[in-house]
Formats: structure tokens, sequence, C-alpha cells
């Protein structure tokens, strides 16, 4: 490695120093040599190659000096051409080492990266609906990327580079030494002088750093929000585009100028430690020069000592950060183990059951429930709060009781917040009970299997979302397996079928983020095919309609006549005329069942329910 490479390692690792005294973590250290196992084999393989590498970089200065002895010497010409042919061997060797080091390297840093990532990835998918309401999701993003590559790094970058540079490090010091201990004296005397410019230099360029990338985070988070479709029609609705432009561009033109800046800086700090490395290697042959003048040094040496200079500091700069550079892998793994540690609240018990076959009933029976506290179910760093609400959710349900028999549809009115969808979530076990049992088929939802769970119950949403996807995606989500023939007979049953045939691409065609090519009916009417495709035995609809104009209500109100045909069916409904054929009415108030029993029986006992009717229709 060159004065030059020396510098810049010298300095980079003086940009990414961090402050961070915590205790290395043995229990941390434990999982962390769990995920390298698989990789043992290999990281062996990485380890040796390294050590053969470093080995070659200090053979090929000792072989030059010998070079320069054996001409000083007038040796015979066999000899000086057999040590150039040896620094060439040397010298391709340590090249093609380098490249299966290099191969180990980023085959044990790829798959550490796949173990991390799936590892996460599965754990989350397994996470209640609780916690992915209270995350942010650039912060759960950043420890599938940011803080994996920051774990994978302690593998491909820190081991090695330790490794190796306290290996060339003792050789070197046992070569120099051994040439020379006054001139190896003077190397290590000058090495302050070449560390602390990077300390101080390092400094200044890592809070620019960290302030150039405040400015970009701050721009990246801005044209995220702006540029999604409901960003940007609010932006175009209530926005000031010309505040916006201003806004963006003064992060910019920041970003511009500390980017000018720090150029600047590291060409002066490169140049400065430039000049004292060539102050040390003058200084080398000065004192080397000198000795062998007098005779007590060999010439060749004298070159060695110049060539195993640069070999010194370099390892030396790079050891000095080492600590740093394994404390920040560490803090990569702990923020992944952080996540990995969440415990899910909804689990499958190991003796789980499938739904029993045939019609499905639903019950409810003295439900009783409360929202989860944040601790429970979320972390302080994924909501970018100090310290998470310990305080126990407010109980919402309060001794709900009610059985749809199969094929019957019960259907739930009443206030917003009065607990209705609270009651849909805990069918397919988005949440658990706390008290009493929600059952299918006479069975506690608690024990059955998710996968039966899944395909037993289907649910249509207010705001039925849909993947950036095609039409096609978003359809065999339910059903991959489903051929060609049956997503067609799903889309003509929801009324959908020719505005898909109009689409440019048909079913192939991409619908855009959460569909929003789609009108907010076509959504709904896509949503009802994707259900219909299921084929579920349960039904729950969620306010469906709710956000639809009249032309649109009734074309998914068609559809939806269809997906309730011989089901067993929940729904919730803002709107009452939709559920006047219910075979019974539940109206909830505060998390309690106030009042219940069919259209007609409800309105002649002058309730609740017939008061929020004759609101409803009063103007007609």
């Amino acid at each position: 490695m060159s004065m030059e490479m020396a510098a810049w390692n010298s300095m980079y690792h003086a940009m990414h120093q961090q402050e961070d005294k915590r205790p290395f973590s043995r229990a941390a250290l434990r999982r962390i040599a769990r995920f390298a196992r698989p990789h043992r084999r290999a990281l062996t393989g990485f380890l040796l190659v390294s050590v053969v590498t470093a080995v070659l970089g200090v053979a090929v200065p000792v072989l030059a000096g010998r070079v320069v002895d054996a001409i000083v010497d007038g040796a015979a010409t066999d000899l000086v051409v057999m040590l150039a042919v040896a620094i060439g061997v040397v010298a391709l060797a340590e090249s093609g080492l380098g490249l299966v080091q290099r191969w180990f390297s980023s085959r044990i840093g790829e798959g550490l990266i796949l173990d991390l990532r799936t590892a996460v990835f599965d754990h989350v998918q397994r996470m209640p609906v609780a916690f992915f309401t209270r995350t942010r999701t650039g912060a759960l993003v950043s420890r599938l990327n940011n803080d994996v590559l920051g774990a994978q790094r302690a593998f491909s970058d820190t081991l090695s580079g330790v490794v190796g540079n306290i290996v060339t490090l003792i050789l070197t010091l046992v070569v120099m030494i051994g040439i020379s201990w006054q001139i190896t004296l003077l190397a290590l005397v000058l090495l302050p002088i070449f560390v602390w410019p990077a300390r101080r230099m390092g400094g200044k360029l890592a809070k620019l750093e960290r302030e150039a990338a405040e400015h970009n985070a701050a721009m990246n988070t801005q044209m995220t929000e702006r540029f999604s479709a409901p960003g940007a029609t609010l932006v175009k609705l209530y926005g000031r585009p010309d505040a916006e432009s201003a806004e963006f561009a003064a992060r910019a033109r920041r970003v511009r100028d500390i980017g000018v800046r720090t150029a600047m800086t590291q060409w002066i700090f490169l140049t400065a430690l430039v000049s004292v490395s060539g102050v040390a290697v003058a200084l080398v042959y000065g004192l080397g020069g000198y000795y062998a003048l007098r005779g007590t040094l060999d010439p060749g040496n004298v070159v060695a000592l110049a060539i195993l200079l640069t070999r010194l500091y370099a390892p030396l700069t790079s050891l000095a950060s080492a600590r740093v550079e394994v404390m920040s892998a560490l803090v990569s793994f702990e923020r992944v183990f952080e996540v990995l540690d969440l415990k899910p609240l909804i689990e499958e018990k190991p003796d789980a059951r499938a739904v029993p076959d045939g019609p499905v009933s639903v019950e409810f029976d003295a439900v009783r429930f409360a929202y989860p506290s944040a601790d429970k179910v979320s972390l302080a760093s994924l909501e970018e709060v100090a310290t998470l609400d310990t305080r126990g959710g407010t109980e919402v349900l309060h001794g709900v009781t009610f059985k749809a028999s199969p094929g019957e549809m019960i259907a739930l009115v009443g206030s917003s917040g009065a607990g209705k969808s609270t009651m849909a979530s805990l069918l397919p076990r988005l949440y658990d009970a706390g008290e009493g049992a929600v059952r299918l088929a006479g069975v506690d939802v608690r024990d059955l299997t998710a996968a039966s769970l899944r395909d037993t119950l289907g649910m249509v949403t207010q705001d039925g979302h849909l993947f950036h996807d095609s039409v096609r995606a978003n359809l065999l989500l339910a059903r991959p397996e489903a051929t060609e023939a049956e997503v067609w007979e799903v889309l003509e049953r929801a009324r959908i079928a020719d505005l898909v045939k109009s689409l440019p691409d048909g079913l192939d065609t991409v619908i855009g983020e959460r569909g929003y090519r789609l009108s907010g009916g076509e959504r709904q009417r896509l949503t009802i095919a994707r259900l219909l495709l299921a084929k579920p035995r349960v039904v729950v609809l969620d306010e469906a309609t709710a956000h639809l104009d009249s032309t649109s209500e009734q074309a998914v109100q068609a559809a939806l006549a269809e997906a309730l045909a011989g089901r067993t069916a929940v729904v919730i409904a803002h709107r009452l005329s939709t559920v006047r054929a219910a075979d019974q009415i539940l109206v909830i108030e505060e998390g309690r069942v106030v009042e219940r029993g069919t259209h007609d029986a409800l309105l002649e006992a002058g309730g609740r329910y017939e008061e929020l009717y004759r609101t409803q229709f009063a103007a007609a």
C-alpha cells in the first residue's frame, strides 16, 4: 500500500469514528456466531488467504532490497534475474490471492445479508397489525438495508482488515527491527505526526458528511411524500409549488456547497499527509544512507526499509480504528436483533387444528378487548420516540356476545368509533380477544392454524388495498393456482370484467400504487373479485361501500351480492339501506351490543336503530 493509500485509509477511519463506549455483549456475540456458523468454511478460507496475502506483502520489499544489494555487489546476472522473477511471481500471487480473498469476502458478506434479511422479513410478517400501525415504514426498511449492510461489513471488511493488518504489522516490525532498530524507532516516532491530522481533519469531514446526509434525507423524504399520487394531488390542491421548489433547491445547494468544501478539505488533508510521508521516507533514506556509507547497513536494506515503512503506517492507522469498526458492526447487529427479539402477539399454537369442513358459524362469546400498549408491540427506535408508552390500552369491547349460524348474515351498525371494525379484526386474528372467545365452526380462532383461517375467511375493507402490480398479480394473491378461466369468471361476477378488457394490457396492466389508476368503485370491485377467487366460507365486509358515490355503490352492491351468496357473513355498514335484508342487526355503541333484531323489528322498537335510520333518511 502506498503512502497516498495509507493517508486515504487513515482519513476514512477518522471520518467514520463514532463515540460508542458500550461494552461487548457476549449474548450478541453468541448470536452473531450462530449466523456465521453456516459460513464457517468460507470464513476459515478467508482468514487463511488474508494471512498469506499479508505475508506476501512483506516479502516484496525484502526481495527488492536483495536486488539492490546484488547490483551493488556486482553479483551474477542470473541472481538479479531470479530475484526479479521472484518479485514478479510474488506480485502475481498477491493479485491472485486478492481475487480469492474478494470472492470469499463477497460470498460471506452476501450470504450473511441473505440470512439476516430473510430472518427479519419473515419475523416482521408475523407481527400483529398493531406493530405496523405504530412503526415508521422507513425506519423498518432501514433495518433491512442499512443495518444489515453494517452487520455484513463486520465479516467482509472488518474481520479481514483486523487479521490482515495484525499479521502485516507483526511481520513488518520484525523485519524492520531485524534490519535496523534505530530506523524502526524513528518511523514509530513519526507515526503520531501521520495520524494526528487524520483525527483532526477527519472530525471536520465527518461533521460535513453528517450534515450532507441530513439534507439528503430531508430531500428524500420530501420527494417520497410529494411524488406519490396522493401527495402530488395534495400539493396541487393546497400546496405552494414555488415554496416547495425553493425549499428543495436550498437543501440541494447546501449539499453542493458541502461537496465542494469536502473535496477541498480532503485534498489539503491528503497533500499534508503525503508531505509528512515524504519527510518520513527522506529521513529513512538519510539515516539509512548514513549507515550504509559507514558500512553498518547494506544499501538494499535501506530500500527495503523505505518500502516497508509504507506497509507499517497503513495497518497501524487501520488498527487504531479497529475497535470503532467492531463496535459499529455490533451496533448494526444489535439493531437487527432488536427487531428479531420483538415477540409477535399472535402466535400459532403447536397443536393448532384446521377449521372443520362444511358450513361455518361465527360466534362471539362474552368478548372483551383492549388494544395493546406500545411497549408490547413496537420499538422506540422504530417510532422515533425516546420511550414507549407502557400504559395498558383502554377496553373498547365489553362482553360482546352474538352468533351467526352457517349461511346467515349479521350486520353491525352504530356510531363511528363504537367498536365495529375492532370486532371484525378479531375474526381473522389481526388481534386476539383479551377475555371471552371468538369461534369459527365452534372452535376458538386461537386454536386454529393460520393457513386454514386464511382459507376460510375473506375480508373486504372500506379502502381495499392493491399492490403496485398487475391486475393478475393482485387477484392471484388470493389463490396463486387459479386458472385464467377462473380469473375471468370472478371478474364477471364482480362486474369489472369489461373494464379489465378495456385496459391497455388487460390482466397484465399495472394499476399503480394502491391501485391509484382505478376509481374507488373499480378498486372495490377488484378486491371483491379477489375475495371471490379465494372462495372463503365466511365473508367480513367492513364498510365496503362507505366512500362510494351512488353509481359506484350500486355496482359494488351487485358484486357483493355475489360474494355473500351462500356464505356466512358479518357486514359492517354505515349506510343502513345496505343491511335491510340481514338475518340479524346488532347496534353497537361504546363497545356494547345495545340492540339486536331484524330491520323491521328494530324500527318498531323505536330505539337507537330507529334513530339512526330516521336521521339517515330524514331528507328522503
